[in-house]
């Protein structure tokens, strides 16, 4: 068998896992992947498959559809994407084969991914934020959701969304404004239509990124198809922002799906007696979240994506970067009169032993310095056209 013939065999192979098997399907996922997609398939349709492989497949397994599904996706302008080609996010979508391994339930990676777009998912997904919040939104949501989004396109990074009415689409369109690519995962089928007032600007979505799902064509949105993207949206992002969530909300659900996996969440703070402030108010009061409310803030909490961005390039302090032992030896420095080691201890409250070794430390960061009555505070700092920038 040819490589191309190979290849092919996998990608029939994956199609017809995907028909069979309601997403998420651990079991099926597992032994996928220690069998070969191929043998996997080929256990599935013949009924030879352990009794937690037969649960997720046995209800569908006759259906013989992969061609037709390939062969239509075509026609529409879709594409399968598996993890035998290039453009596969190995990388962000491991923290689901690591959140499975851990036990957790409802996070098994996917099969294989339907996409329509000009946008390559490995690329996209490499600078990748959510932003995720309430279908009903209020106006101040719309704003701030669209705010950000652009703001963060601006910034080089891709933005995820589920692609819903409310906060999902101001994210998608304020990323379009932004002439950024925007990922749209989607809880049924790409030829769904669906939200039906949406289908325009999902056509926009595929012109620079992508719309993507795990629902083969023709299959119908539901309620449980979109708590089960959320996890994609979460997995495929480097962080997730919920901006308006009420108390119980799917955009708290990919928050929860975000925490597990290990990525950043963030809540954008709302009028206090607004009902759809309660789900993000919450998540900031009960520490699952960060309270962001610029796209400064949500740079710096995601980290090291932020770093080429203008937004992020703020003033910063002399002692920026300090330990909490440093600022505090730093402060309890006088600006003029010198003060000695144990008095420094004492107003600082940092053991005696400890200060004698950081005030040389900061004498080296230019933000301290000897003089006559003891140790003293410069305020200068290597950032700051101090000693510390000769």
């Amino acid at each position: 068998m040819t490589g191309s013939d190979a290849g092919g065999e996998a990608r029939r192979a994956r199609a017809y896992l995907l028909r069979v098997a309601e997403p998420p399907a651990p079991a099926l996922a597992a032994f996928a992947s220690a069998r070969g997609v191929c043998e996997a398939a080929a256990r599935v349709r013949a009924g030879q498959v352990p009794d937690p492989v037969a649960q997720e497949t046995s209800a569908r397994r006759e259906l013989e559809l992969a061609n037709r599904d390939l062969a239509e996706a075509a026609r529409l302008g879709m594409r399968l994407i598996t993890p035998e080609d290039e453009e596969w996010p190995a990388w962000p979508l491991l923290s689901l084969d690591i959140a499975t391994g851990r036990g957790l339930r409802g996070l098994a990676p996917p099969i294989a991914i339907w996409g329509r777009g000009e946008g390559r998912l490995d690329g996209l997904t490499e600078r990748a934020v959510a932003v995720v919040g309430a279908r009903a939104a209020t106006g101040y949501g719309e704003h701030t959701a669209a705010e950000l989004a652009h703001g963060l396109a601006s910034a080089g990074l891709t933005v995820v969304s589920g692609a819903a009415y409310g906060i999902d689409g101001a994210a998608h369109r304020g990323c379009l404004a932004a002439e950024g690519p925007t990922i749209a995962v989607l809880g049924c089928g790409l030829d769904a239509g669906y939200p039906a007032g949406h289908v325009g600007l999902l056509g926009r979505v595929a012109r620079t990124g992508l719309v993507i799902s795990e629902y083969p064509p023709g299959t119908p949105p539901a309620r449980h198809r979109f708590l089960v993207r959320n996890r994609l949206i979460a997995a495929l992002s480097s962080g997730t922002v919920v901006v308006e969530a009420g108390g119980r909300s799917g955009a708290r659900n990919t928050a929860g799906r975000a925490s597990a996996l290990g990525k950043v969440v963030m809540a954008v703070p709302g009028p206090v007696g607004s009902v759809l402030s309660v789900g993000c108010h919450s998540l900031i009061r009960e520490g699952e979240a960060t309270l962001v409310a610029s796209v400064g803030d949500v740079l710096d909490s995601v980290g090291p994506l932020g770093s080429a961005s203008p937004e992020a390039a703020r003033p910063q302090r002399s002692t920026d970067g300090l330990s909490a032992q440093a600022l505090r030896v730093h402060e309890a420095l006088g600006g003029r009169q010198g003060k000695s080691p144990d008095g420094v201890a004492t107003e600082s409250g940092v053991p005696l032993s400890r200060v004698r070794a950081l005030l040389p430390e900061l004498e080296l960061e230019g933000l301290a310095e000897r003089c006559e009555s003891g140790w003293r505070r410069t305020g200068r700092g290597k950032g700051a056209g101090g000693r510390g920038d000769a």
